[in-house]
């Protein structure tokens, strides 16, 4: 449950944050009568979102079990990959995320009604659709009834509860270092989807070494414990993964962490010019 109301929070906030961002350019610009079609944007956005959840979720129930298995493993790395462009995405664009959506925001304004609405519609609408395909693996990983979801929920309702704390300008904090750290545990998330993905794939015999098991700590750590469910709930944890598993698990996580982690380079002028943001953390300067 934990780590889908990371995912919720993670995926939420930034979504929220750019609605803050637009809202508060338009208001501030003096185009209050614009923010309209903006809010249209977002709304049809959302709404995808739920439609491309739903469609994962009824759509797969039909399938046979090797075609189940085969979609669940396929989806998984997808959303890894998803997942692992965005931390690092927002990794490097954190620092001037509101600058890079006022340009997009003044051509749209440029162009008219519509070209808000679509501006609106692919800030929110990538974000929600990572946000349906993650967490519909992340689900499917855990087998663990509606509890995801439920923690997904409240992570997406904290998101937008922050964002309009944000909005207001009552809440600062160090945006850099809470993506940063959210995203690290990200990967780490990833990590165990990854590995889930490849086990589905084994299962559907996509890939080989169903039988050819790394390790079994089952009995040290049962799968139906609290803490055994507690790990599987977090990490994506299983006791007795195969070989393959294994191996994927830690080609990805050891490199995806590494470079994660890693200071940044950055050319002295850029770092001059992002100085203050950096050392205020605060989205009310953002959005001026």
């Amino acid at each position: 449950m934990f780590a889908n109301y990371l995912i919720g929070l993670r995926e939420g906030l930034e979504a929220s944050l750019v609605v803050c961002i637009l809202i508060a350019y338009l208001v501030k610009t003096g185009n209050r009568d614009r923010l309209g079609p903006v809010w249209a944007g977002v709304g049809v956005a959302v709404a995808l979102s739920l439609a491309f959840g739903a469609a994962l979720q009824f759509g797969s129930s039909t399938l046979t079990f090797q075609a189940q298995e085969a979609l669940g493993g396929t989806l998984s790395i997808v959303a890894v990959g998803l997942v692992t462009w965005m931390v690092f995405w927002m990794r490097r664009t954190a620092r001037h995320l509101a600058r890079e959506l006022h340009g997009k925001l003044d051509a749209a304004l440029a162009l008219g009604t519509g070209a808000l609405v679509v501006t609106s519609f692919l800030a929110v609408g990538r974000e929600g659709l990572e946000t349906s395909l993650f967490i519909w693996t992340a689900v499917q990983a855990s087998g663990d009834g509606a509890r995801p979801l439920v923690g997904a929920l409240l992570g997406l309702a904290t998101a937008v509860a922050l964002g309009w704390l944000f909005y207001k300008g009552t809440l600062r904090i160090n945006l850099s270092k809470f993506f940063r750290w959210t995203g690290a545990m990200l990967v780490v998330v990833a990590a165990g989807v990854l590995a889930y993905g490849v086990h589905d794939l084994q299962e559907a015999d996509f890939l080989p070494g169903l039988g050819d098991r790394a390790f079994d700590i089952s009995a040290t750590i049962p799968p139906e414990s609290w803490y055994g469910t507690l790990l599987k709930g977090i990490f994506n944890f299983q006791p007795d993964p195969t070989v393959l598993q294994l191996v994927v698990w830690l080609l990805y996580l050891v490199p995806a962490m590494a470079l994660f982690l890693a200071p940044e380079r950055r050319r002295p002028a850029a770092a001059a010019a992002t100085e203050a943001p950096a050392a205020t953390g605060s989205t009310t300067a953002d959005r001026g």
